[in-house]
């Protein structure tokens, strides 16, 4: 039901962008809609800090709860006219740019620009007992970050969250940009009554850059000030040149990572730098394209597609995020019921076979003539070569090597249920480096 939750507009939808959408909506209410096509009306609602330093770089814009986000890089000769995108066929002009990203995370470093996060400064004295009553697992300890999953009275998936800690008191929760009222209300809504509890909404005062590969190091090297020895899931203060920063481990990319968060302000220095100092290393922008192939290889869920109400935490395969000593969390009792009598259907990955599209978001899964589950999201990954999908089937037919059928534009495809891990670097090996 999320195409039809208020919660999915924000501030950015002022009088003119609903004039505008709803003319190009109910003028193209018959119209395909297509993978890679972006409908124009009411763009430029919300710019990143850097916006015309991409546009600059022959970034291709789409909208992320209002936010202009880079989705590929085009260089010079690329059709970039809307007819070209009116296709279902993966291949066409951002084909091959998104390749050379993905290849330039692999082999060298990317980076991306990642304005819009939504976050809440957390802050009290029991704010971390507070957070924990809200999640089924834990909150990291101070210097660390982690995932929170937050589930409802039945199990089932409400949001997820990255939960830092870099004081004993506060732990900062960074979510989706499309989620930033939705997780907001979700959170408020569960306040203590006394005021022991306080959130502060910083989304529009910060933005982030995620720097990934296996020269990323190398390159913060040259322009940063920070630990550079903390393992993976690490989070700490530091410094690009004269600016003040934090770091993150973590990469959706699933590569050696950071994320860098700082003020808008000073975005704009923090990227010069990391650009600077990257040349040498082969540093490359890259879209938001490019990190949808790199993340499904790693099997890493998306907001509002594999993560979403329609489905349990057990079903979703969270269970390591569940800390079931727990004296309780919401929907625990739920969850517990779930446990003992067995899901009906779990999260899969599965291998496509087919050489032409991908499989869209609620593609059917059939096995023997029978429908046993839908895609959650799907597209090409550039690093293993191959066409992915994640989705839901029914819990009998989860064992590796199944043999499905995948319904992409009314004509069915081979697709084989894969190994519980990563397709690529599937011990995580680069990713701790």
């Amino acid at each position: 039901m999320w195409s039809c939750d208020p919660r999915r507009f924000t501030d950015y939808c002022d009088h003119d962008y609903c004039v505008a959408k709803g003319m190009e909506v109910y003028g193209h209410e018959y119209a395909m809609h297509f993978p890679f096509h972006r409908w124009p009306a009411g763009a430029n609602k919300k710019l990143s800090p850097i916006h015309e330093t991409l546009v600059a770089s022959g970034a291709q814009f789409g909208a992320y709860n209002g936010w202009e986000r880079a989705n590929w890089f085009a260089k010079e000769g690329d059709d970039l006219s809307e007819e070209s995108t009116q296709t279902w066929e993966r291949e066409g002009p951002w084909f091959a740019r998104i390749r050379e990203e993905c290849h330039a995370v692999r082999d060298h470093a990317g980076i991306l620009d990642l304005p819009g996060f939504s976050r809440f400064a957390v802050r009290g004295e029991n704010a971390v007992e507070w957070i924990e009553s809200l999640i089924t697992g834990s909150v990291p300890k101070v210097g660390r970050v982690g995932l929170g999953y937050f589930a409802d009275d039945r199990g089932r998936i409400v949001t997820e969250m990255s939960l830092s800690r870099i004081e004993e008191e506060g732990v900062l929760c960074i979510t989706a940009a499309a989620a930033q009222w939705h997780d907001r209300e979700w959170l408020e809504k569960h306040l203590p009554e006394d005021g022991s509890i306080t959130i502060k909404d910083d989304t529009t005062d910060y933005t982030c850059f995620i720097l990934t590969g296996p020269m990323s190091r190398d390159i913060l090297k040259g322009c940063a000030d920070l630990d550079l020895n903390l393992p993976w899931l690490s989070v700490q203060r530091g410094r690009v040149d004269a600016h003040d920063v934090m770091f993150m481990r973590v990469s959706f990319a699933g590569e050696l990572g950071w994320e860098i968060h700082c003020r808008n302000g000073v975005a704009g220095d923090v990227y010069d730098s990391l650009m600077e100092a990257g040349d040498r290393y082969g540093l490359k922008p890259f879209g938001m394209f490019a990190l949808n192939s790199l993340r499904l290889e790693k099997g890493y869920r998306a907001w509002k597609g594999d993560l979403s109400t329609d489905y349990t935490i057990l079903q979703g395969g969270l269970d390591r995020f569940v800390k079931w000593s727990k004296p309780d969390f919401i929907g625990k009792a739920a969850l517990e019921k779930e446990r003992q009598q067995g899901v009906s259907k779990r999260f899969v990955t599965l291998v496509v076979e087919c050489d032409d599209f991908d499989a869209p978001y609620m593609s059917t899964l059939w096995h023997m003539g029978e429908v046993v589950g839908e895609t959650t999201s799907g597209g090409y990954g550039h690093r293993v070569d191959k066409s992915i999908a994640l989705g839901m089937l029914r819990e009998d037919l989860t064992v590796p090597g199944t043999r499905l059928e995948v319904e992409i534009y009314g004509m069915r495809y081979p697709a084989e249920v894969q190994e519980d891990a990563p397709l690529w670097d599937p011990n995580n090996e680069r990713l701790k480096a």
